[in-house]
């Protein structure tokens, strides 16, 4: 059974993750929540403050926003845990502090939890490789609720940097054309995010040719998608050693 602190616990994936760790069938348990809004009624102790978490456990599930995030990972560090690390948004300096720390703890960052946007992002490369050599353009647009803060979401960034993988890091990203009166650049590779309602998540990468276009699509219906993606990755770390480590390596 592994044994889960879910950080973040009174958002909205961290009350998915709670709800789904409720069935016992999936070997797992949440045994602690850290959330700066300690006011909901869980199973489990929540603590506004990681550092101030004393309770015994396998891996951190981090579903929080990219701030503090190197006090958490230098808790982790500090405990020996090994983190499943969702947060999105962070800076080139967050990565590095994430590069850093799991030289001695266990660290899994993906964008994005979900089997079918890791499957996408391999169908990506696949489809780049054969077809931006054949004359076409390649957009990448994004749709999540209203209550996203960042923009573009990680998983399209992700997808693009999918793209330049396959390609050479031939394209550069391109987020806004409004101010630019000039005709789309071959090594352009638009990225487009909407915001409206409660979309889940909808990615579409767009590979445009000449009287073709191809459309490769994953939308997500439900937060559960992301949160079993987070458990079973949570399982998956549970006792390795330190490390950087993505979806691909649960997939495998």
């Amino acid at each position: 059974m592994t044994k889960i602190i879910i950080v973040g616990c009174n958002g909205r994936m961290g009350r998915m993750i709670t709800e789904l760790l409720m069935d016992d069938s999936l070997d797992a348990v949440a045994v602690a929540g850290v959330d700066i809004l300690n006011n909901r009624d869980t199973f489990y102790p929540v603590f506004t403050d990681i550092t101030d978490c004393d309770i015994d456990a396998d891996v951190i599930i981090d579903v929080s926003s990219a701030n503090g995030v190197e006090k958490r990972l230098d808790y982790a560090v500090d405990k020996q845990l090994p983190v499943v690390l969702c947060s999105t948004g962070l800076s080139d300096e967050q990565l590095k502090y994430v590069t850093e720390a799991s030289h001695k703890v266990a660290v899994l960052k993906s964008a994005n939890m979900s089997l079918g946007i890791n499957l996408l992002m391999k169908l990506v490369k696949e489809a780049a490789a054969k077809l931006a050599d054949n004359g076409f353009d390649i957009e990448i647009v994004e749709k999540h609720h209203n209550q996203k803060l960042d923009a573009p979401s990680g998983t399209a960034l992700a997808l693009a940097d999918s793209v330049n993988e396959a390609t050479g890091d031939r394209y550069e990203y391109v987020f806004d054309r409004s101010k630019v009166r000039q005709k789309r650049d071959k090594k352009e590779l638009g990225i487009s995010a909407v915001r409206g309602g409660t979309i889940v998540g909808d990615h579409d990468v767009i590979f445009a040719g000449t009287d073709e276009v191809i459309t490769l699509s994953h939308m997500a219906y439900s937060r559960a998608v992301f949160a079993n993606g987070a458990i079973t990755a949570a399982r998956f770390l549970n006792g390795k050693g330190a490390g950087y480590y993505d979806m691909a390596d649960v997939l495998m």
